[in-house]
């Protein structure tokens, strides 16, 4: 139970957060806002302050902006509507921008107290590793990149590793200052003592540890960050090549479980909250990335017909009838809906399975 109310703050902070960048960029913008509320349903607390209401709601699920010109035009100056093109593009990118910043903010909060952080720098070799020589690997040569994809944090090098499908890689390192490219560099798991009597599965190398410091901090935070953004992107990529299916998706059910499971499984209960937090960092990340994509009724879509209406100004003087392009978002929100009640479905029969 205290699990699924920690899933229910964590949606309800992220899209709160998300309803707060669209209305701070709207006021730094002139525009005007006539609700931002915090939750759903029905109000418990109200008060107008100028032109805005604000409101406190019932369900702690989200909240919402709610500026003139919005929906419909608006012959006030101060719409929506009436705004130039990058005071639009503004405002439809800070919900976005926002929910980033909040999944950064909470890595940067997370690695605080660190005292080192692992690198991508080769430390030392297992002895008679075949990738160490003049024409392979070294010590101290830090990968920077595996088959076109970049190392942003340690944890990429076996991640990227294992998503070959042989055991050729195209690595790219920085060694003495300078790019080396290795090209159909040959690399597989052996086993190697585990230092317990056993063995253990790995490519023989080890990675080198840097001392933190405050810049360490925010770089370390900022690439995991970014390695957040190319695990949706290739999310993505999978979904359009057929690797991964619709199925493979979780919703707000699916994404419970999770962190259900992942509070379940942690060692402590600060672990449990240090690992839930993380989590949250993802999804912060997810819904930043997902709500730019080009796609009706998101953001992103607000955006992509933006940039068609300002090209369509420029070639042709003419815009796309608003009263179309709202049929358009309306329809793709059918969609989006149809979509989210079929990966719920999925993830609540998965539960029961």
């Amino acid at each position: 139970m205290v699990y699924i109310l920690a899933a229910i703050l964590i949606f309800g902070v992220l899209i709160g957060v998300h309803e707060l960048g669209h209305f701070l960029a709207a006021k730094a913008c002139g525009v005007r806002v006539n609700e931002f509320a915090i939750g759903m349903g029905p109000a418990i607390f109200k008060k107008q302050k100028g032109e805005t209401l604000y409101a406190l709601r019932l369900f702690p699920i989200g909240g919402f902006c709610a500026m003139e010109g919005e929906e419909e035009d608006s012959e006030d100056p101060h719409a929506l509507n009436n705004q130039g093109f990058w005071k639009k593009l503004l405002i439809y990118a800070a919900g976005a921008f926002m929910n980033f910043l909040t999944g950064f903010i909470i890595i940067l909060c997370l690695y605080a107290g660190f005292k080192s952080f692992p690198t991508s720098t080769i430390a030392s070799f297992e002895p008679d590793c075949p990738l160490q020589g003049e024409n392979g690997l070294q010590e101290g040569d830090t990968i920077l990149s595996i088959n076109g994809e970049r190392v942003y944090v340690s944890g990429d090098v076996s991640f990227l590793l294992g998503m070959s499908k042989d055991n050729s890689y195209d690595l790219v390192v920085r060694r003495n200052g300078q790019r080396v490219a290795l090209k159909d560099f040959p690399m597989e798991l052996r086993e190697y003592p585990d230092g317990n009597g056993g063995t253990i599965m790995r490519y023989g190398f080890s990675l080198a540890y840097k001392e933190a410091s405050l810049g360490n901090h925010i770089s370390y935070s900022w690439n995991n960050a970014m390695d957040f953004v190319r695990m949706v992107r290739l999310s993505i990529q999978m979904l359009l090549t057929g690797q991964a299916g619709i199925k493979d998706l979780s919703g707000p059910v699916g994404i419970v479980s999770t962190i259900t499971e992942v509070g379940e499984k942690s060692e402590s209960v600060r672990a449990a909250i240090d690992n839930i937090a993380y989590f949250a960092a993802l999804i912060a990340v997810n819904l930043a990335v997902m709500n730019l994509l080009p796609l009706p009724a998101l953001d992103g879509g607000k955006i992509f017909f933006l940039v068609i209406n300002a090209l369509a100004m420029l070639l042709f003087k003419k815009q796309i009838p608003a009263k179309y392009e709202n049929y358009i978002h309306f329809a793709g929100l059918i969609l989006l809906l149809g979509l989210m009640l079929f990966v719920t479905f999925h993830d609540v029969w998965k539960l029961f399975t």
